[in-house]
């Protein structure tokens, strides 16, 4: 399938992955690009520089749960394709888990119903590894039985569900891509912070890095860049309807490891200090991305190193713009290599 001269849409496109999406998908020339996202989140800066790339870009600060109002936006824009990435996060579910399963339901939800009314024709549904829970088996490929241990993942294991009810039924053109663990630039750094800006945020206050449990979590960590690039490539591979991708980097890396390559990078030495373990913290994530590499040709670009190499120089400068209280001095620089 074809992106380039086609109108296009992405909910939660002013949030983290989304809005690199948005970055990335103007690469494809579309017709036109538009994000509708409430600002839970999102945050206008985060299109800064798609606005730049692409000044025709159209931000809707819009509830994208209310399905007529959508049916409004993708009318009047006529959208052809959707990726569909607007969520409520993992932390704001342990809090109000009815609101955020309502919520993250009916966000998927009601873009499958408006491709079975033919409002749009292409739908890309992003869910999360989360819904996996941890791994019974290494590694985790997308036959992996879902069993989602929070509110959220259980949510968007049901939003995955219907899908591909909506695919089986109705045969709307819809594939679903499971991104595991996506860190970079960007990142949510404040209410419900991502542990990677959490953690780079802490060390340049020149706080002990803190690790919830004993560190041997493992995770898939993936650039932000080859999430995306993934995402993409699911979108114009007509292969992939009907069918759950796995993107990740196919690599396995302990919470210990990676909180260890954060203080590398920016020359902390104290080390982390230990906490107990987060409520129904999974144990285990490591994808398995044959699938990806065989239907897309999918290869992550981005090595983890480098990847934290990246991301830490990318909040150093942001929180010296910011005036964070001693980001800059007594530091070691990043390094590059």
């Amino acid at each position: 399938m074809i992106i380039e001269g086609r109108k296009v849409l992405v909910t939660g496109g002013a949030g983290f992955i989304g809005s690199h999406l948005v970055d990335r998908l103007i690469e494809e020339h579309p017709a036109a690009l538009i994000v509708v996202d409430n600002l839970f989140l999102g945050r206008e800066e985060n299109l800064v520089e798609a606005r730049q790339g692409f000044p025709g870009l159209r931000l809707y600060v819009d509830d994208a749960t209310n399905l007529e109002r959508m049916r409004e936006i993708l009318t009047a824009e006529e959208i052809e394709i959707v990726f569909d990435l607007a969520t409520i996060p993992l932390p704001a579910s342990l809090v109000k888990p009815i609101w955020a399963s309502q919520v993250i339901f009916e966000l998927t939800l009601n873009l499958c119903e408006l491709c079975r009314e033919g409002v749009f024709k292409t739908l890309v549904h992003c869910s999360t590894s989360e819904a996996y829970g941890s791994a019974i088996y290494f590694p985790m490929d997308e036959k992996h039985p879902l069993n989602p241990h929070t509110p959220y993942a259980a949510a968007k294991g049901a939003a995955d569900l219907m899908v591909c009810s909506y695919w089986q039924t109705f045969g709307i053109d819809v594939a679903t891509v499971r991104p595991f663990n996506a860190y970079g630039p960007r990142q949510n750094d404040k209410e419900y912070a991502g542990v990677v800006p959490r953690i780079i945020q802490q060390i340049l206050r020149r706080q002990q890095p803190i690790i919830f449990g004993d560190g041997e979590q493992i995770r898939d960590y993936t650039f932000v860049r080859d999430t995306v690039e993934g995402i993409v490539a699911v979108a114009k591979n007509e292969q992939t309807r009907g069918k759950v991708i796995n993107i990740a980097s196919g690599r396995a890396c302990r919470i210990k490891d990676l909180v260890l390559s954060i203080c590398e990078v920016l020359g902390f030495e104290d080390g982390p200090v230990y906490a107990p373990t987060r409520v129904a913290d999974v144990r285990r994530h490591l994808a398995d991305i044959s699938l990806a590499e065989q239907l897309l040709a999918y290869r992550p670009r981005i090595d983890f190193e480098q990847g934290v190499w990246k991301t830490v120089e990318w909040y150093k400068q942001k929180y010296q713009r910011e005036g964070l209280p001693s980001c800059s001095a007594g530091l070691a620089p990043g390094r590059g290599d």
